[in-house]
């Protein structure tokens, strides 16, 4: 089950990279490459999060003090949570924002192509979150297949798709970045302009709630049958 589910998303991926360069070599038209780039950020959260547990088991086992496997794990942590929301940004894309007038790619291609993107990005964010899910379980409640099933980890996965969702909204609509938090005091500047003077609040809100709704469910759908499996075969 674990196989199928990293090989589906990889695949979605791939595909979805491949609709993006097909666009341009079909119809003759500009390649577009602000997706490849949100395609390659969606796939930097996971990359970070692999690379950072393998480096703090290495610090681990060469015999370094605790302290310093678990700086190791907090920096990552910082890290991964600050890029993850570029996971799920590309859900935004289903906008079909970067269509031209007289490009002569058919809508049909380009519904597919987004929707692509979009689906990639969605799954990208769920193997994510539960990456993270399986490692906190382990840590909390031991090496059962049922800490998987605690509601400590559920909320756990909740307040991660609330962030992501958060994430996903500054990215779209006020045009922020991950490395915009290395700049704090503009970030919230353009956060208060936006929610207090331009009275977006209710929209931020409304984003936030039914995109994390969006993924909630969506994990539940591609992870939960995973969970359940594993729970199974344990017994």
């Amino acid at each position: 089950m674990l196989d199928s589910l990293i090989v589906g998303v990889l695949g979605m991926d791939v595909f979805a990279v491949v609709l993006v360069v097909a666009r341009s070599v079909a119809f003759r038209t500009r390649l577009y490459r602000p997706m490849l780039l949100n395609v390659a950020l969606c796939a930097a959260p996971l990359l970070v999060l692999l690379v950072g547990w393998g480096a703090a088991l290495v610090v681990r086992v060469a015999g370094a003090p605790a302290w310093a496997m678990w700086a190791v794990a907090g920096v990552t942590m910082l890290v991964w949570v600050l890029l993850l929301p570029n996971a799920g940004y590309l859900v935004t894309e289903l906008n079909l924002s970067h269509r031209r007038e007289g490009d002569g790619v058919p809508m049909w291609f380009d519904v597919a192509l987004v929707i692509s993107l979009a689906m990639a990005g969605v799954l990208t964010t769920v193997i994510n979150v539960f990456t993270l899910h399986a490692g906190y379980a382990i840590l909390r409640h031991g090496d059962h297949a049922v800490g998987l099933q605690t509601a400590d980890g559920r909320v756990l996965v909740a307040v991660l798709l609330l962030l992501v969702s958060l994430g996903m909204y500054l990215g779209r609509y006020l045009r922020l970045n991950s490395w915009d938090v290395t700049h704090p005091g503009a970030l919230l500047r353009k956060l208060h302009a936006h929610v207090v003077t331009e009275r977006h609040a209710g929209a931020l809100v409304g984003f936030c709630l039914t995109h994390t709704v969006f993924l909630a469910l969506m994990y539940v759908v591609v992870v939960g049958p995973v969970i359940s499996g594993l729970v199974a075969l344990e017994r």
